[in-house]
């Protein structure tokens, strides 16, 4: 189960310590039996017991800034987990994994200590050994030495991440007792989004030196996503910025409104006959409409495309953020003065940019601020000093919830991003099931920042057949007025009440599923379908009135052989969305 709108932490150490506590539970229940091998189990316990406290004490100290205790924390930790790997490696230990009814799970237990220990050894000296301040900008500049410096070291933590998530996935957890079992099915899922950060981290390291410029000099368009008027990615492509990069110095060199790209007809690129089916000819005409689909990489090269056609330049890549990233990258940066107009803070900024501008001003003087804005936070956080760590966990935690994408119009550097949580790419083809909801506004209002919404999937037992079924249930909440709102909120509603959020939901299967059936506050309901990268796509109109929650369940069928564990991929709103995951215990069988 997972809970949205939480505290967030740096990935890396908060998952360290969920993994150690994931073998201190097992060892306590499973290790202390009677004889040699529960005493060896005993000692094991202690080590880990004293792993789990310092990896909290050495998360604290990397946050902190103090390099030397880290050093200091991260040597006795190396000394406890290798005791507890020691403990689980003599003859008795292994004469007991060959034990009838409870030798498999000596011998996942031994796995797990093993897996800690490697992390201990060889991820965290890894990047212990990086300077957080190369991985941000020091007076308007990047430092690309320094990031070749520190793409060799986050490597090293992936290789040793990628190790560990084979030795767990090699473990056979079809005999295991059920609290081994779902420690171990715990202990991959952890290190399947370990290797997520990691992963990442080391591409971007890898491929940030030329990125910004370090090989000659590149030119991206920087687009701000607007959560208040809902597309799948995340909202609506507003304003833009053309960024000049040279050496790892960013410069901010044309800025403009997206509306001033016009339209095309016809498509700017050619669109296959599966986008067609679920979405028309709009991506392909109209800048507002290039992400109704939830593929990053379709609708980047579209928007490019467009702008190629608008002013005769090609880019070489696009970024996109939205203001709700800008809040995080706030509380890291301070408040920052917007000329003319009023103070950016981290906790009312989105506030400001998706519900309070609308209303105080007409939609010339909206651009104009939208684009000060963007020069004023991209101007602070280039020219004043910050704390390294603090715009690094704005950063991940943007990653995390898909509020920072990119994509490389050089073919070679966008096949290392597809596999990254940054390249936004929509998979044809996964390890885990994933169910995806992607919200695209349906009346052309800026109604999106009033809907509070939240997801549970849950993940049902195994059909005859081998596949599994999911049963989704998303609610969408309005808090919008009843009256009140300017005619720029309310947008051209052509019928029914202007204050009514028409939200078109979009619910992709996992790759290779199906979408089954789905209802609408209890009752069926027609929907739109189609597919998109060999997933089966099921579309709702769901209109929320103020005040009003509507839900919508839509039961899905994974491929068949699916696991117990699946995953959720959400259109980034406004608000975060609440959500909840229930997995299953067993794997179906084909």
């Amino acid at each position: 189960m997972t809970e949205s709108g939480t505290g967030h932490r740096p990935a890396t150490y908060r998952r360290l310590r969920r993994i150690l506590l994931t073998a201190l539970v097992v060892t306590s229940m499973l290790l202390l039996g009677a004889g040699w091998v529960g005493y060896r189990g005993w000692r094991a316990y202690g080590h880990l017991n004293s792993a789990a406290a310092m990896a909290r004490q050495l998360g604290g100290e990397v946050l902190g800034g103090d390099r030397a205790r880290a050093l200091r924390t991260l040597a006795a930790l190396q000394e406890q987990t290798a005791s507890a790997r020691s403990a689980t490696a003599d003859p008795g230990w292994w004469l007991g994994t060959h034990v009838p009814y409870t030798g498999d799970d000596l011998a996942a237990v031994r796995d797990l200590a093993v897996t800690i220990d490697e992390l201990a050894r060889h991820a965290f000296p890894a990047l212990l050994r990086i300077d957080p301040a190369v991985l941000v900008p020091r007076s308007g500049r990047f430092d690309v030495a320094g990031l070749r410096a520190a793409a060799t070291s986050l490597d090293e933590a992936d290789q040793a991440v990628r190790r560990a998530r084979t030795r767990i996935s090699g473990v056979p957890d079809g005999e295991l007792h059920a609290q081994v079992r779902s420690a171990v099915a715990t202990l991959r899922d952890e290190l399947a989004e370990l290797g997520t950060v990691t992963g990442g981290a080391s591409t971007a390291a890898r491929l940030l030196p030329a990125l910004l410029g370090g090989d000659g000099g590149r030119h991206y368009l920087m687009v701000s996503q607007n959560p208040a008027e809902l597309r799948a990615t995340g909202g609506m492509f507003g304003a833009y910025a053309l960024v000049q990069v040279t050496g790892g110095r960013l410069k901010l060199v044309r800025q403009g409104p997206s509306t001033e790209l016009g339209r095309f007809a016809p498509p700017v690129l050619p669109l296959d006959a599966e986008l067609r089916g679920l979405y028309r000819n709009l991506p392909g005409s109209y800048p507002a409409d290039v992400n109704l689909t939830p593929h990053f990489p379709t609708a980047a090269a579209l928007y490019r495309e467009m702008y190629r056609r608008h002013t005769g330049r090609n880019v070489d890549g696009v970024l996109a953020t939205d203001p709700v990233m800008l809040s995080y990258l706030l509380q890291a940066t301070g408040p920052v003065a917007v000329p003319e107009h009023t103070t950016l803070a981290a906790a009312t900024v989105t506030r400001t940019l998706l519900s309070d501008t609308y209303q105080r001003l007409n939609p010339r003087e909206q651009d104009e601020y939208f684009a000060a804005s963007a020069m004023a936070v991209f101007n602070s956080l280039l020219g004043r000093t910050v704390e390294p760590r603090a715009v690094l966990a704005a950063l991940d935690r943007a990653v995390t919830e898909r509020r920072l994408l990119f994509w490389s119009a050089r073919p070679a550097e966008q096949r290392e991003l597809a596999g990254t949580r940054v390249g936004g790419v929509l998979p044809a083809h996964e390890d885990t099931p994933t169910v995806g909801v992607f919200l695209n506004d349906g009346s052309g209002a800026k109604l999106g920042w009033y809907l509070h919404p939240a997801a549970t999937l849950t993940v049902g037992g195994c059909r005859p057949d081998g596949r599994r079924e999911l049963r989704l249930r998303v609610t969408l909440r309005s808090t919008a007025p009843r009256s009140g709102l300017a005619g720029s909120v309310t947008g051209l509603a052509l019928s029914g009440d202007p204050y009514t959020a028409r939200t078109l939901v979009n619910v992709h299967s996992p790759a290779g599923g199906t979408v089954v059936n789905a209802r609408l506050d209890g009752r069926p309901v027609r929907v739109g379908s189609g597919t998109e990268r060999r997933r089966q796509v099921a579309i709702a109109n769901v209109e929320v009135r103020p005040g009003a929650t509507r839900t919508l369940e839509v039961t899905l069928l994974t491929p068949a052989g699916a696991g117990g564990t699946a995953d959720l991929w959400l259109t980034p709103a406004a608000h975060p969305w609440t959500t909840r995951i229930q997995s299953a215990s067993t794997t179906c069988e084909q």
